[in-house]
């Protein structure tokens, strides 16, 4: 504990405290930690309070809450966080409200309150602004309309004070109102809030989180980050004005701003769906095939390898067969690379079931630009699956996708949107006569 490597993920002693006491909560590995987390020095109580959290994740154990009850007086104030924290989301709520009725310490009874969820909407007139704000905002996430404008003074007042207790109280008070569709009221308090330099980090947080929900947020909100940006930066507004410039609709609106700011933005990624393939002539591509079963499921380089074919001629029945089964046994970079081939092969009669296969997945966060890519690779004949494609690119939200941040899932969001374009300007090309059809094999 004391060296850090107990606290460090994947480190072997982590995992060997971890296995002890999974195994044994009563061990004497697990009797240690609970020890260490109530008489250890300061940063031993901080990193034992630490696994204790994660230790009751996903198993519930009741000593570690006691263990916790106990250090909500902890003179470590990182101490009483991380204990209130496992009280929170581990004990239970009729607990959490008594405890928040007899506690004083601001840190304790703001963790404490976050852990409530809905539950905190009774206490908003809470003796603590954070506390009171939370309630307000939790009121507002499920309040009719007619509420939202004495809900929004009320927030407003005490979100000054609040942001003393609340360091990310611009992220949860963009999430609840770009949830609610409320994006242009969101933009104005992010406008009022700028303004105000004791104020200013709370509507870049607001900010940083109505561009992590909604496309059209760095177009509307970068010339004010930019603006205040220019007069005296912070953390926070560094922060915003690094997530605004992820979009490249802003960049490409405001760039008369951008060109003058004295960093360079963020690289966007290009991850490109399709490898560089070995070249392949009709010879080397019945060579490979021919080692693969007729059953394939999976084959590298795909394209390369049935163009190669499809150039000189039709397939053969086996070969057609094995196209057959990689377009269809399974989603998949597969099915989407392979989609357009079959479509070369078998006609425009397959086109309806391809496409319907295809635009299934247009959102998949991992499989969606394989099939963006498929359907700008059939151009023109895939203009059924327009409407799928063009609501992709018309939605306000961002596609929900798997990254680790939230920096990065806007990323992706974009890599995706940019696609779609693509994908949208490939199927309005002149239109091409499809190929003629061939009846797939029996």
């Amino acid at each position: 504990m004391a060296d850090g490597t107990a606290t460090t993920p994947g480190h072997p002693s982590r995992n060997a405290i971890f296995d002890a006491v999974r195994a044994d909560r009563t061990g004497p590995v697990a009797v240690r930690l609970l020890s260490l987390a109530l008489i250890g020095e300061p940063f031993v109580r901080r990193e034992a309070m630490g696994l204790l959290c994660s230790l009751t994740i996903n198993q519930p154990w009741s000593e570690a809450v006691e263990a916790a009850l106990d250090r909500l007086g902890d003179p470590d104030e990182e101490v009483r966080r991380r204990a209130a924290y496992l009280v929170g989301y581990r004990g239970q709520p009729d607990l959490l409200l008594a405890l928040l009725g007899d506690l004083t310490d601001p840190v304790v009874r703001t963790v404490l309150a976050r852990a409530l969820g809905p539950a905190v909407a009774r206490l908003r007139t809470d003796r603590l602004l954070a506390v009171r704000f939370l309630a307000h905002l939790e009121t507002l996430r499920a309040a009719p309309p007619e509420r939202w404008p004495a809900l929004d003074t009320a927030l407003l007042t005490d979100a000054r004070e609040a942001a003393l207790h609340l360091a990310d109280i611009g992220h949860l008070w963009g999430h609840v109102l770009c949830r609610l569709g409320r994006e242009q009221h969101a933009y104005a308090l992010v406008a009022r809030l700028l303004a105000d330099p004791t104020t200013r980090d709370i509507g870049a947080g607001l900010a940083r989180e109505a561009c992590h929900q909604r496309r059209a947020a760095p177009v509307a909100l970068l010339p004010l980050l930019i603006r205040y940006h220019d007069q005296e930066t912070t953390p926070g507004l560094e922060d915003a004005l690094r997530t605004a410039l992820i979009s490249e609709e802003a960049r490409q609106v405001h760039r008369h701003l951008v060109t003058e700011l004295p960093f360079t933005p963020p690289p966007q990624p290009r991850r490109s769906p399709f490898g560089n393939p070995p070249a392949y002539d009709s010879t080397s591509a019945a060579a490979h095939l021919a080692t693969k079963p007729m059953n394939i499921g999976r084959l590298g380089h795909v394209t390369a390898i049935f163009s190669a074919l499809l150039d000189a001629g039709p397939l053969t029945s086996r070969q057609a067969a094995q196209l057959y089964n990689l377009t269809f046994d399974r989603p998949g970079r597969s099915q989407a690379e392979c989609a357009p081939l079959w479509l070369r092969h078998a006609g425009p009669f397959v086109l309806p079931r391809l496409l319907a296969l295809m635009t299934a997945h247009l959102t998949d966060c991992t499989l969606g630009e394989l099939y963006l890519a498929g359907l700008a690779r059939m151009g023109p004949v895939a203009l059924p699956a327009l409407p799928a494609v063009t609501a992709m690119i018309d939605r306000r939200t961002r596609i929900p996708v798997g990254a680790s941040t939230a920096d990065g899932e806007m990323q992706l969001d974009e890599h995706i949107l940019s696609a779609a374009r693509h994908t949208r300007q490939a199927i309005l090309t002149a239109v091409v006569p499809c190929p003629s059809p061939r009846m797939p094999p029996q």
